[in-house]
């Protein structure tokens, strides 16, 4: 039987819910025990989050004062030791993840599966290739253990009310060196998060000019939604690299997509496939965005969302 262990990620004290979705994707296995491990300075209250999560068995929480950053090269060594006893380990296809476990893998000396959208048996599993043209099987030795990155735009988040036993673990393992936090940049909004946020507007580079994605803004306040961008616009310099949605950027399935003022390149199609219902407004009655598109609005942006926005 299947043994899995989550590796929790958080910020500031809150649980991403990415590690709700690794969990759903747990579930499919059918377990015998799902455990998520929580490194940090203090666990307390992120441990006591992820222990509400259905199906969750046990929340091992590590407390350790390097743990105060997440940084790859701190915790993979104790995750390895972490894993003994465990036939999965799991983190979500978040930078988190995608920095973290290739190092987790390389110190248990087996290979990584990355972004796991489909689970067939405990060692076998689908994840898209070519920006999501092609889905490939993927099957793992029996005798290794499955060390796999979640993609969180293919699983649903696991529901709460669950009430997993918390412990408090000690681990024994050498950490180097040779990696320190320096800094953290990053953008300060309070929209939602754009990875788990239920509504994204996204614009193109259409929009012209830094100033111009204010209209862009105020439409996804209007709707409590998060902000996303193509590539386009971020190479424009818009708007931040941290927004970008597509093959490059952010892969995200939200319940409502709203594309403005992009074309719809293959690229940034692949950060989008998975949402539940995609708008798009573009005076191009051509552009591929139309093609994949529920709704589409055709017209100038400059006069039909400000129009919208104020409807709302």
């Amino acid at each position: 039987m299947s043994r899995i262990l989550i590796v929790a990620e958080h910020l500031g004290g809150h649980l991403n819910p990415a590690t709700a979705k690794c969990v759903s994707a747990a579930l499919a296995l059918n377990a015998q025990a799902i455990d998520i491990a929580v490194l940090a300075a203090d666990p307390t209250g992120v441990a006591a989050q992820a222990a509400q999560i259905a199906g969750v068995n046990r929340v091992l929480a590590v407390a350790n004062a390097a743990n105060e950053h997440a940084l790859a090269a701190v915790q993979a060594p104790q995750l390895a030791n972490l894993a003994a006893g465990y036939t999965h380990v799991f983190a979500p296809s978040t930078t988190f993840g995608k920095d973290l476990l290739p190092c987790v893998a390389a110190l248990l000396g087996v290979g990584q599966v990355s972004d796991v959208m489909k689970v067939e048996d405990a060692h076998t599993f689908q994840r898209p290739i070519y920006a999501g043209n092609a889905i490939v099987t993927v099957k793992v030795p029996a005798a290794d253990v499955v060390v796999a990155t979640i993609r969180v735009a293919s699983w649903p988040a696991a529901a709460n009310g669950g009430n997993a036993t918390i412990e408090n673990v000690n681990v024994d393992a050498a950490l180097p060196s040779h990696t320190r936090f320096v800094a953290l940049e990053s953008g300060k909004s309070d929209r939602p998060d754009l990875q788990s946020a239920a509504r994204v507007v996204s614009g193109g580079r259409a929009f012209g000019s830094a100033e111009n994605f204010g209209i862009l803004y105020a439409l996804a306040d209007k709707l409590g939604a998060g902000v996303g961008a193509s590539r386009a616009a971020v190479d424009a310099g818009y708007v931040p690299s941290d927004l970008q949605v597509g093959q490059t950027g952010k892969i995200i399935a939200p319940e409502l997509y709203v594309a403005i003022g992009i074309s719809g390149a293959i690229q940034h199609l692949t950060g989008i496939k998975d949402a539940g219902t995609i708008v798009a407004i573009n005076k191009d009655a051509d552009a591929p965005i139309f093609e994949v598109a529920d709704i589409g609005l055709v017209g100038d942006l400059f006069q039909l969302v400000p129009e919208l926005t104020a409807a709302l």
